[in-house]
């Protein structure tokens, strides 16, 4: 089972890469990625600088198989990353990258939408929001 935690940010260079290694994949027609971004929200006037993420991580890495291996019953793909921030992400920074590919862009866009709302409901991972003045408060998805 594969590891989908990234201590920290998930670096442009990291996603850049990913996406190059996929030129040599010529049965491939569509690929579709969603980069989650923490936000700079206004939480009691106070703003969020930044997301600590923590987890289970082997309760998080199954349930990210899971529905890795739902997905690709589901939907006709070629392959499938996904990779999820761990520890802390400042506001501005990615800390969700899922890529998905597939001979039709019609099945990527599809698997893409359903891929993100089964980790959104299903995996067991906890942000806290960090302000400046050091306070924080437990992030709720939605």
């Amino acid at each position: 089972m594969k590891n989908c935690f990234r201590e920290g940010s998930i670096a442009s260079d990291f996603i850049a890469t990913s996406i190059a290694h996929h030129q040599v994949k010529t049965n491939i027609g569509a690929h579709q990625i969603f980069l989650g971004q923490v936000r700079a929200d206004q939480v009691d006037e106070k703003e969020v600088r930044a997301i600590e993420y923590s987890a289970h991580e082997e309760m998080a890495n199954k349930a990210f198989h899971v529905i890795r291996e739902g997905t690709f019953e589901k939907f006709d793909l070629t392959c499938m990353h996904i990779y999820h921030s761990i520890g802390e992400v400042k506001a501005g920074e990615i800390c969700l990258f899922v890529f998905v590919s597939s001979k039709h862009r019609k099945e990527v866009q599809r698997a893409i939408e359903f891929v993100v709302e089964a980790i959104k409901e299903k995996v067991p991972i906890f942000g806290k929001e960090l302000f400046e003045d050091g306070s924080y408060v437990h992030k709720v998805n939605t």
